[in-house]
């Protein structure tokens, strides 16, 4: 039975139509249960009390309760309860009477255990009541001759016991249904279809048990706990088949829904809202300064106040909305009903609220402020993966302006349009071929010999022509086109590389990726994938990551470098001098080489006096550390000179040689390396 009440048993205010429902309910069962009780006189309450057959079948009853059947997206303890055999089996064997102050008595026994509130224990032993009352009077109508009890059943009544059975549970299921709807205020259509099927499977097996426990019950009553090891089976079953698909649905850390899980439920409600006329919110959450929590104070503490913040996040929200945790600090609360733009944001400041409380955590207190972007379907935006996009805009403008609390305005998002446009052009772009790669050599500053390439992607657009990836590449990185990005590029470069190894042409080739790139778990298996697929030795396929890359998580990309250096491909860091990066934090990393930018470079000949010194330690220091420095960005001879004097022995820049078309590589080499390989 799904708990109707909620998980914190706080009871509804009196005069709210749930608490008038709750009560009507609970009278109309404790009424049945006295007049069905004078049935019994108190000599046959006796006598029934002196029979080992009723105390075994309370204590099956208890347990039952105890031990209810887990369905999935329902809370623990919830579901059909193992003991609706037993309980069946008293309506058949004894009537309604019996059945019921059993029943009652085992409800009453298992609130007590489990901590809940009176009003909810008087509700949950009220519907039993009246839904077996529903399966006795059925048995009644069309099997009159079980007046008499004990009555057990033939082959020939099974049909009647079915229907009895089957009314129960449609009754029971509408009683707790209701209160379900009035709690998360939702129609009772929209609740009651949810999980039907496997709601109508299990009750249905354990309904099936009852006539042979009734049977059981006539030759001996050692017979009736024995049916507790296949309900037994059939609990800890269902139990493992929940935990993993809560595994499967939900963040390991917090315990709340994952990205996979609110989408789901997302495009439901969006789905049903447009059948119905009504609004969908989203909520955006993004914890101010959570990187300086991780790094002053580690990642343990870290994910304790996530922890937190999960915890008042889900105690702070309306019945029925769903909090999700999509990774790092960054959270989303889903309203699948909202009136307008006013109301979610009466939502968001609360939550703002209820996190306003300090934390304390290893003697320190935290402020936890978050960032709060709101959309709204249909008002933002026709679909979850727009609605998501757009709640991401609110909550960046929220971010920037430092507001805390901020709705999706198109004037606040110019560039929306042109992105979206470029997106849907980028991705049929992928799938028409429409990507290429040029390729500009790196080359010795000592003889002009080349020694590498790079690997440039660019975009044949249609109407603009082609694009360098300043121009699409912010496209690729915040949205799910990164994969089949990274993928045609790998394709591309090593198919050029293996057609070029039969022309003799053997320099290792350097393809670019991003923090989304590096950090996806299936990269290693990709790259290992496209070299076994266009057999290209590994050494010959150098992967570059900035350092802004590496920046953004750097533990977590420190890890996926480790893997990708096992393949034995070449490692190479980015726009080393942009800022983000130490050299102290340079010593960590299994790199071949680092690529100094062209703005750090470029203090060789800017004039000031400590530049071409800064920068003489800098590539001092890379050396030292086993990896080999390159220029980047040199426009000139006099950088290429001074460069080559500071101890640069390799660079790239348009005075050494642009970026070219493939076709033009080979010539290129050839010029310039008279037909020299480079060892691979």
């Amino acid at each position: 039975m799904k708990d109707p009440i909620g998980t914190r048993d706080i009871g509804p205010r009196v005069g709210t139509p749930l608490w008038l429902y709750l009560a009507a309910a609970t009278v109309a069962g404790a009424a049945l249960l006295g007049v069905s009780s004078l049935e019994l006189g108190l000599d046959q309450l006796v006598d029934l009390a002196k029979e080992p057959l009723i105390w075994v079948l309370l204590c099956m009853v208890i347990i039952g309760e105890l031990r209810p059947i887990a369905m999935p997206g329902q809370p623990p303890g919830s579901g059909a309860p193992t003991s609706l055999p037993f309980t069946f089996a008293l309506v058949i064997f004894y009537g309604l009477p019996v059945a019921a102050l059993l029943q009652c008595a085992a409800t009453v026994v298992a609130g007590i255990a489990r901590g809940h509130a009176p009003h909810r224990t008087a509700f949950n032993a009220a519907q039993y009541v009246l839904s077996l009352g529903v399966a006795d009077a059925v048995l009644r109508l069309t099997l009159p001759e079980i007046v008499a009890t004990p009555w057990v059943p033939a082959g020939g009544e099974l049909v009647a016991i079915a229907l009895a059975g089957s009314a129960s549970f449609l009754v029971n299921r509408v009683l707790v249904l209701c209160a379900v709807a009035m709690h998360e205020r939702a129609s009772l259509y929209q609740v009651m279809f949810k999980g039907l099927g496997q709601q109508v499977y299990v009750n249905g097996v354990l309904l099936s048990l009852s006539p042979l426990i009734v049977l059981a019950m006539t030759h001996s009553v050692l017979y009736v706990p024995l049916f507790a090891f296949p309900l037994g089976a059939l609990y800890t079953s269902a139990l493992l088949s929940v935990k993993r698909d809560h595994q499967a649905n939900h963040d390991e850390l917090t315990g709340l829904a994952n990205r996979k899980l609110l989408t789901v439920r997302a495009r439901r409600e969006i789905e049903d809202a447009h059948q119905r006329g009504n609004r969908v919110g989203l909520l955006l959450l993004d914890l101010d300064r959570f990187k300086e929590v991780n790094d002053t104070l580690g990642h343990p503490t870290g994910d304790r106040l996530l922890q937190t913040l999960a915890h008042r996040l889900t105690h702070s929200i309306r019945p029925g909305d769903l909090v999700a945790r999509l990774g790092g600090d960054e959270f989303a609360i889903l309203l699948p009903k909202v009136r307008d733009t006013a109301s979610a944001r009466e939502v968001a400041l609360r939550l703002k609220g209820a996190l306003a409380e300090p934390v304390r955590l290893d003697g320190m207190d935290f402020d936890l402020q978050v960032s709060t972007g709101i959309a709204l379907y249909p008002d933002d935006a026709p679909s979850f993966e727009l609605l998501m996009q757009r709640a991401d805009v609110a909550m960046y403008v929220a971010k920037a302006d430092r507001t805390g609390v901020e709705s999706y305005d198109p004037g606040k998002d110019r560039n929306s349009t042109a992105r979206l446009s470029m997106y849907s052009e980028l991705r049929r772009g992928l799938a028409e071929g429409a990507l290429e790669m040029h390729y500009q050599p790196k080359v010795t500053l000592a003889d002009d010999r080349p020694v590498g390439l790079e690997a440039l992607a660019r975009w044949r657009h249609p109407v603009r022509g082609l694009l360098t990836p300043d121009e699409f590449m912010p496209v690729i990185e915040h949205s799910n086109l990164f994969r089949a990005f990274t993928g045609q590029v790998l394709d591309i470069a090593l198919a050029r590389i293996a057609l070029w190894r039969k022309e003799g042409l053997t320099l290792p080739v350097a393809v670019n990726l991003g923090v989304r790139e590096l950090l996806d778990p299936d990269l290693p298996e990709t790259i290992a994938s496209a070299l076994r697929e266009h057999r290209v030795p590994p050494a010959q396929l150098v992967l570059e990551i900035s350092e802004r890359t590496l920046i953004a998580d750097p533990e977590a990309a420190t890890e996926a470098l480790r893997r990708l250096r096992s393949l034995g491909v070449g490692l190479s860091l980015d726009d080393f001098g942009t800022g983000h990066f130490t050299l102290a934090q340079l010593a960590g990393l299994p790199m071949d080489e680092v690529k100094i930018h062209e703005s750090f470079t470029a203090r060789l000949v800017d004039g000031t006096p400590n530049g071409r010194t800064i920068v003489r330690g800098a590539i001092a220091l890379i050396k030292a550390l086993g990896m080999s420095p390159t220029a980047e960005g040199v426009q000139s001879r006099e950088l290429a000179e001074a460069a080559r004097e500071t101890g640069c022995h390799t660079a790239q820049g348009h005075y050494l040689a642009p970026p070219m078309r493939a076709r033009d590589v080979t010539a290129w080499v050839a010029a310039r390396d008279s037909g020299t390989e480079t060892p691979v």
